[in-house]
């Protein structure tokens, strides 16, 4: 059974791309917390966040995301003010700085100017505020890009490998204010086991591994079952 409850829900969702299944069809319930997303490189884990981000379309199946259908129209729109996605790559930005890449962020999502200056706050940007996102550690400029996805507050937050390249200590210094951007944060990640559950996308199937951390959690989280669904022979 799939909690109703859950954050994201997916019956009979499947994603195809060129020809091959990247998800098999399959029903599954992700609640809040922290959920890692782990797998090989290119099975499909940044199409997969995009989905969830309503960037694409499930290619058979339905999902719901924060209690609204994303195949309807309007459910779309409202889903969409409540969702906060960072991709891997922002270097189009490199030439805004800080403040300015989060006052476009909270002019897209219709925020008044006050909440740049708090998020900024928020994510110990305030220094740094006029410098060029390209000319920012890696780290800062993270700091820069999760303020402008969580600038209108989110309730789920959808991050694509936010900690890749950086060093143990700056990992160690952002993992919890990653825990604090929303009630609901899923993200990609080579190495995601600090996250409160893990995922993995393997060979078109997303699975939870039985581990002592994931076993021991189990009791206090909703039960995520992943029945992979019937696919057609001609798949």
């Amino acid at each position: 059974m799939i909690a109703d409850v859950s954050t994201i829900v997916a019956r009979g969702m499947g994603i195809r791309r060129s020809g091959r299944w990247l998800l098999r069809p399959a029903a599954f319930g992700i609640a809040g917390g922290v959920i890692g997303l782990a797998g090989p490189s290119g099975v499909g884990k940044s199409t997969l966040l995009a989905t969830f981000a309503t960037l694409r379309r499930p290619h058979v199946g339905a999902l719901d995301v924060l209690g609204y259908d994303i195949g309807n129209a309007t459910d779309l729109r409202s889903v969409r003010a409540r969702i906060g996605y960072l991709p891997a790559r922002f270097s189009w930005a490199a030439n805004l700085t800080a403040r300015e890449f989060v006052a476009y962020a909270a002019y897209y999502k219709r925020m008044p100017a006050a909440s740049v200056d708090a998020v900024l706050e928020r994510m110990e940007l305030t220094e740094v505020a006029s410098i060029e996102l390209g000319l920012l550690p890696a780290d800062v400029r993270l700091r820069a890009g999760l303020a402008a996805t969580c600038v209108h507050e989110p309730d789920l937050v959808l991050l694509d490998e936010p900690l890749t390249g950086l060093d143990d200590q700056r990992t160690a210094e952002l993992v919890p204010l990653i825990r604090s951007l929303a009630p609901a944060v899923l993200l990609t990640a080579t190495d995601p086991g600090w996250c409160d559950r893990v995922l993995t996308l393997s060979r078109g199937r997303l699975a939870e591994p039985e581990t002592v951390f994931a076993a021991a959690l189990r009791p206090y989280s909703i039960p995520m079952p992943c029945q992979q669904a019937r696919v057609p022979a001609h798949a």
